[in-house]
């Protein structure tokens, strides 16, 4: 008796070479619904594309009504201009060259409204007087460093970088930036109390900026894992990215979070070195590899296959649950962190319907589109 299929699974599996991204498009539209639905309102999503870098893929949120986002490059802050988004944070301080290329795609779109981070008073004048060389006044952000210890500013200090950038030119002060991906822990009711405890000094401080200076600024704040606690709040944007492809990581850690899996990496059995091993070729150029190798990846048809050993083009796999597997084999892999593994791959191919219909570019993985 055959067995049943299951959703992963590709009927023109042969038309693939491995290894591979394959996304899952009806997924990815139920994982679109599942996020708007999560919210009160879509004007209050503005979710990260650093997880898909497609410009298909922003097209589906567009037509589902997300009109705000937030990118981590100029690359995919063009990518997301060309598919027409209005309104596009770089969640990223430029330095360098970077001012000057996002002074460009604000002068190449300007029907998209960008925006980017500041953090201190020295890169903030920077922005300002490239932007107002160019006779423009760039929105901008300020990032708060609520705990996660990479980027922004303590908000105890912010009111003095917000006062002083106020007689800048070339900048208006639009909101506050504060990203907490620190907080992950899989317990909903720690998880919680940690993020309303960072939370509650960006609050503080868009209130004495209201009551010190008349002006109510908009507060961007966390990511994926405090995304059911901040989708709660009033009058703040929330910036989830992963949930469009999910992952095994976000799948084991945030239970209470009703994405689900969109996007795999296939991979096929190219050799067996001994009769309790075998060897796939998804190297670690083909899927993220900063977790332990253990962690990598899984495989939903193929539970009992443990990783032991990789390389640049090559995953070993030690088989504990006595099956036997042959050469050829194909293998539907479930990363444990998508985002990476998405930008070690130039396309995703599309599943429809339990076929490949199309490919998709992913765009944004360079880190120049044009400009």
């Amino acid at each position: 008796m055959a067995s049943e299929k299951q959703w992963y699974q590709i009927d023109n599996i042969d038309e693939l070479d491995t290894p591979a991204l394959v996304v899952y498009r009806s997924r990815v539209n139920d994982n679109i619904s599942t996020l708007i639905k999560s919210i009160n309102s879509v004007d209050r999503l503005r979710p990260h594309v650093k997880t898909h870098k497609s410009l298909q893929v922003c097209e589906l949120m567009l037509n589902a009504g997300i009109k705000k986002f937030k990118c981590a490059t100029i690359a995919e802050a063009e990518m997301l201009a060309q598919a027409g988004a209005p309104d596009v944070l770089l969640a990223y301080q430029p330095v360098g060259p970077k001012i000057h290329r996002l002074a460009a795609l604000v002068h190449r779109f300007p029907t998209t409204s960008f925006s980017c981070l500041i953090d201190n008073l020295e890169t903030a004048t920077q922005i300002a007087d490239v932007f107002e060389q160019h006779t423009l006044s760039l929105p901008v952000f300020i990032d708060l460093n609520v705990g996660m210890k990479r980027t922004g500013t303590a908000p105890a200090q912010a009111l003095t970088l917000f006062e002083h950038c106020r007689t800048l030119k070339g900048i208006t002060i639009r909101g506050l930036h504060a990203y907490d991906g620190h907080i992950r822990d899989t317990d909903f009711t720690i998880r919680k109390n940690k993020c309303d405890e960072a939370f509650a000094p960006v609050v503080a401080l868009q209130a004495d900026i209201k009551k010190n200076f008349n002006v109510k600024l908009i507060i961007v704040v966390g990511g994926t894992p405090t995304y059911s606690i901040h989708c709660k709040r009033e009058d703040v944007e929330c910036s989830p990215g992963t949930f469009i492809y999910w992952d095994k990581g976000y799948l084991d850690t945030l239970p209470e979070q009703q994405f689900i899996l969109a996007a795999l990496v296939v991979t096929r059995i190219i050799s067996k070195p001994s009769p309790d091993s075998i060897c796939v070729d998804l190297g670690h150029k083909a899927v993220a590899a900063e977790n332990p190798i253990a962690n990598r990846v899984t495989f939903l048809n193929a539970p009992g296959l443990k990783p032991v050993g990789q390389s640049e083009e090559h995953l070993v796999l030690a088989i504990e649950d006595g099956k036997n597997y042959g050469v050829g084999d194909v293998l539907y892999g479930v990363p444990f962190h998508i985002c990476p593994t998405v930008a070690l791959h130039d396309q995703a191919a599309v599943i429809e319907n339990g076929r490949i219909t199309t490919y998709w570019k992913t765009t944004s993985r360079t880190r120049k589109v044009t400009i």
